[in-house]
């Protein structure tokens, strides 16, 4: 089996107080959380859509892909030296999506739509869900980052092992989420679930405060290694933190507990 990836990846959990609709004030918000990262880290990830905070009042509150969310994204991206992920309510003609995008400091990005539309708050009322699964390189890891309601669907999740490239789907799954505290037990235990079964690492990062909705919010942002087991494990409050992957540990818990060569052959219909 292959060693990669072979370099460490520093990630930063940044788990905010998102403010209720108000975009500007957000941007400010974290970037005063994120500027101090700058030539720290290699991944900055904010929560679910956090320029906005968890609606389905997306008229006013979508942006669009040419706008000042996704500059400001840049922007920042490009003065951290970072990839900086999150999730924004982008509006696509006649529909809003819950998009994650992947932010590169030279401008480039890449997009994920969330697939799983929380029903039980009518997201799927309000918002077109996504057909595929995004996998990024970053520092030779390979990332698969997933958006909150993403994380009970352990299928959708899958990591499977191409015995042609020799290389897993994905080394380190990230989710971002607006994840109320009433559920903060589910959310704990499924990041972990995600982790163990999938051999490979995890991050979480949850936002904390009370939103419009008066729902509130624990935090609970999580570090995970391919065992489950917590790197870091932020609390209730606002917080900043960077954690270091390593890769080492990774393939030899892989080398050492080979679930995968047991795994079942599945394809996943749109």
């Amino acid at each position: 089996m292959t060693t990669l990836p072979s370099l460490p990846l520093r990630v930063s959990l940044v788990q905010g107080a998102t403010r209720w609709h108000d975009a500007a004030a957000n941007r400010d918000y974290y970037a005063g959380l994120v500027r101090p990262l700058a030539g720290t880290t290699h991944l900055v990830v904010l929560p679910e859509t956090f320029l906005s905070g968890f609606t389905n009042e997306t008229l006013g509150n979508a942006e669009a892909m040419d706008g000042e969310g996704l500059r400001w994204l840049a922007a920042l991206a490009a003065e951290v030296g970072a990839v900086v992920t999150g999730s924004l309510v982008i509006r696509e003609g006649d529909a809003c999506v819950n998009r994650l995008v992947w932010m590169r400091p030279d401008g480039r990005f890449e997009v994920y739509d969330k697939r799983h539309l929380f029903r039980m708050a009518n997201e799927h009322e309000r918002y077109r869900g996504g057909d595929a699964r995004l996998v990024v390189e970053l520092n030779g890891w390979r990332v698969c980052p997933q958006v909150c309601y993403d994380l009970r669907f352990p299928v959708w999740l899958r990591n499977r092992y191409d015995r042609e490239t020799e290389r897993f789907d994905y080394d380190l799954l990230v989710v971002v989420a607006n994840w109320p505290a009433a559920r903060r037990y589910p959310w704990s235990t499924l990041l972990r679930a995600r982790a163990m079964e999938n051999l490979a690492c995890v991050v979480g990062v949850n936002r904390v405060g009370v939103d419009g909705n008066e729902l509130s919010y624990a935090g609970d942002s999580v570090a995970l290694d391919a065992l489950g087991q917590p790197l870091v494990e932020l609390g209730a409050v606002e917080q900043v933190v960077t954690v270091a992957f390593d890769p080492a540990a990774l393939v030899a818990h892989r080398t050492r507990f080979p679930a995968w060569r047991d795994a079942d052959a599945f394809t996943i219909v749109p």
